[in-house]
Formats: structure tokens, C-alpha cells, sequence
């Protein structure tokens, strides 16, 4: 406790940055949930509905890794200060939507959003590093972990509400109000980051190809970052499966209603408040590549036996305590795995590194999605589910098993300094 005290009273522009967080992600799950709500009301259609999916998704693999290479040339204060701003602008002619006609327009206002948010993610996590010292980046990441999903939770909410009570033009102006205050916040964060100095012998795309490839050639060039990828890719395509049949697997295998799909999922959030929460307090007692394999093996053991046990025993109860205990191990992961990669990367490739990352992710995410939407029909649902909770428990075993090689790793990197502001 006394770390996460540390952290949340003493480091000023860390706690900035952890309430700007908090709230624009607030906004985007609000606005996420309501439009979901409210293209279906308008259309009809679960067509439509996928076409969000494809909007968001969309930049995510095509842009981000490239968007990694102007993260680490622009200071990261200032790229997040100007997508919340531009975040806040191009929700705007969701004001025009008023009936299926216009849906396009949402489909164009997410697409900006998500290629937005692929220098605002990259940007934040390695800024992190620079605000807190190193004995509190496992703290740091926690909170954070714990901040998206008080957002997921209270975002969820407000969303099918405001989508009742003003449409889409109530949703974009709660959602873009959010952005400007996280800006606001943004702008009193005290640290300031090195003037990045570019080679220009060459032509500015010759440039950005050069080093593109250099982070890509990061990203792939050590045992231990290569682990943290395929570890990224093989629990990603999972996650893809987990969120197409999520819903049948609550209909189908358990009896559920739609009620209690919801009630399910919200709980998941729930438990990764507490999970948080106990991440900050004790996290920093241990070592964050523990964190992450630990994390792994028991998050993957609770998903196994959520998706097993309707084979023996029909009923929701147990699903529910899954989703809550589950929320600990995953709050351990995320912080450990978190801290592991920003200690494996130095200030100037981090934004390349964690952009081709969550690049990486997406893909893997948007094939176990399709792929889970053919192999549920062809061999099932709780088959198709087990591969989720197996690609975590596996994962976290190979974590664990090549624990030294990150380790040594971590060790050979040099230490990110907090505090003093930079001239840039």
C-alpha cells in the first residue's frame, strides 16, 4: 500500500495523466456501447452493428505500427494533448445523424477515432516510464488496468442511457466533453520531453520507411520481445474467439438470457477493479515478468474451468464468481507484461515498439473473430472457448519457463529517469 501511496500522492504528473485516462476512456465506452445501441435501433441490422466492429478495427493493424514511428519522433505530452483535441472535433457531424441514412457518417467518425487512438495508446504507455521511477512502474500500470475498467464499467452504463434519453448527438457531446477535459489535464503535466533530431540526408518517406523498419527489426530481434509478441498474437486471436461467442456460449451452454449476459460481463469488470486495486497495492513486491506468467497461468485455469464446467453442472453462478476471480490474475498480467516491455525498450523506440504491438494484437484479434465465427458452427462453442483459455495458461507457462532470458534483458536496459523536466 505504501507504493500505491507513493505513486498516487507523489507523482504529480502521473496522476495527470491516470484522471485524463479515466475519464476520456469513461467517454469512449459511453459512446462505444451507445452507438452499438442505437445503429441497431436505426437499422435493424446486425450487419450494421459489424460494420462498427470493422470501423475500429480497421487502423489498428493498417496504422499502427507505422503510427509508432511519429510517436517517437513528436513529444508524447503534446501527440496526447492533440488526438484529445482532434478526438473532440471529429465526433462533431455525429450531430447530423438522425436516421439510417446517415449511418455512414458513424461508420467515418469511428474510423477517425480509431486511427486517432493508434499515436494517443503508444504515446501514453511510454510516456508512463518517464513520469514514475522504476520501482513504481508495476504500481503505475496497475492503476491503469484498474482505470479502464472502472471506465468500462461506468461507461456501459451511461451509454444505453444517453442513446435512450438524446440519440447519437447526446452520446457525441458527452464523449467529446470528455475528451476536452482529459485535454485540460493533459496541458497541466509538468514534463516535458528531448527534441527528437532527424537525419535528413534522405527524403522524409525514406525516412519514415528507415525507421519503421528499424523498430520492426526491434520488435522481432531479441528473444524476449519476440516472446512478448507471440505471447500478444496467440492470447489475441483467443480474445477475438471469446468475444464472438461469448454470448452464444451464456445462450446456448449455460440458459441464459440476454440479462444475464450482461450481468456476466459487467461482473468481469468488477472483479478487474479489485483486481487492480490488489495489482497496485502488492505489485511491486514482485517481479513483473512473475506478475505476467503467474498472471497468464491462473487467468487461463479460470477460463477453463468457466467454459468445462457446463459439461457437469447447469447453472450462471458459477460463471458469475469465474468472472469476478478472473479479474485478479488479468490485473497482474497486464501490469507485469506492461512493465516487461517498457523495460525492455528505450525512450526512443517505445512508441514503435507498442504501436507494432497493438498492431500485431488487433490482427490477432480480428482473425480468432472470424475464425471462431466458422469453427462455432463447425465443432462447437466450449471447444472453439477452451483454445482462449488454453492459448493463456500455455502462454504463461512459456513466460515463466524464459523468465531469466527477460530478466537479463530488462537488466541490460537502462533505467528511465522521472522527474526533471527536459527542454524541448
Amino acid at each position: 500500500m505504501k507504493n500505491l501511496w507513493e505513486v498516487l500522492a507523489r507523482q504529480r504528473d502521473y496522476r495527470l495523466v491516470l484522471t485524463a485516462g479515466l475519464i476520456s476512456l469513461t467517454g469512449d465506452w459511453t459512446l462505444r456501447i451507445g452507438l452499438a445501441y442505437y445503429v441497431y435501433a436505426l437499422t435493424g441490422s446486425t450487419l450494421a452493428s459489424g460494420g462498427l466492429l470493422l470501423s475500429s478495427f480497421l487502423p489498428l493493424f493498417l496504422l499502427g505500427s507505422l503510427a509508432g514511428v511519429f510517436v517517437d519522433r513528436w513529444d508524447r505530452r503534446r501527440t496526447m494533448i492533440v488526438t484529445n483535441l482532434l478526438h473532440a472535433l471529429v465526433l462533431l457531424p455525429l450531430l447530423l445523424v438522425h436516421d439510417g441514412s446517415t449511418i455512414w457518417v458513424v461508420y467515418l467518425v469511428v474510423l477517425a477515432q480509431s486511427c486517432l487512438q493508434q499515436f494517443f495508446r503508444p504515446a501514453e504507455q511510454a510516456l508512463i516510464p518517464l513520469l514514475v521511477e522504476s520501482r513504481q512502474l508495476v504500481t503505475a500500470n496497475a492503476l491503469n488496468s484498474q482505470s479502464s475498467d472502472i471506465a468500462r464499467l461506468i461507461g456501459a452504463a451511461l451509454g444505453g442511457v444517453l442513446a435512450a434519453i438524446g440519440g447519437i448527438p447526446l452520446l457525441a457531446m458527452a464523449d467529446a466533453a470528455t475528451y476536452l477535459a482529459a485535454m485540460g489535464l493533459l496541458f497541466a503535466v509538468r514534463h516535458r520531453g528531448t527534441k527528437i533530431v532527424v537525419e535528413k540526408t534522405t527524403s522524409a518517406i525514406q525516412r519514415i520507411k528507415a525507421e519503421w523498419m528499424e523498430g520492426l527489426r526491434i520488435c522481432v530481434g531479441g528473444a524476449a520481445l519476440r516472446l512478448v509478441f507471440v505471447f500478444g498474437l496467440v492470447t489475441g486471436v483467443g480474445e477475438g474467439a471469446m468475444s464472438t461467442l461469448f454470448a452464444p456460449f451464456v445462450s446456448t451452454e449455460l440458459g441464459g438470457s440476454g440479462t444475464t449476459y450482461g450481468l456476466i460481463t459487467s461482473s468481469q469488470a468488477v472483479g478487474g477493479i479489485v483486481g487492480g486495486l490488489i495489482a497496485a497495492a502488492v505489485g511491486s513486491r514482485f517481479p513483473a515478468a512473475k506478475m505476467w506468467g503467474v498472471g497468464a497461468v491462473l487467468f487461463g485455469l479460470i477460463d477453463l474451468v468457466m467454459f468445462c464446467y457446463p459439461l457437469v453442472w447447469h447453472s450462471v453462478v458459477p460463471a458469475f464468481v469465474c468472472m469476478i476471480l478472473v479479474g485478479v490474475p488479468g490485473a497482474f498480467l497486464i501490469a507485469g507484461m506492461m512493465t516487461v516491455l517498457q523495460r525492455l525498450t528505450d525512450d526512443a523506440s517505445r512508441g514503435r515498439v507498442f504501436g507494432a504491438l497493438f498492431a500485431a494484437e488487433g490482427l490477432a484479434v480480428l482473425t480468432g473473430t472470424v475464425a471462431a465465427g466458422i469453427l462455432g458452427d463447425v465443432v462447437g462453442v466450449i471447444p472453439v472457448l477452451i483454445f482462449q483459455g488454453l492459448g493463456f495458461f500455455v502462454g504463461g507457462l512459456a513466460v515463466l519457463a524464459r523468465r531469466r532470458v527477460l530478466i537479463d534483458t530488462m537488466a541490460g536496459q537502462e533505467e528511465p529517469a522521472v522527474g526533471q523536466p527536459e527542454a524541448v
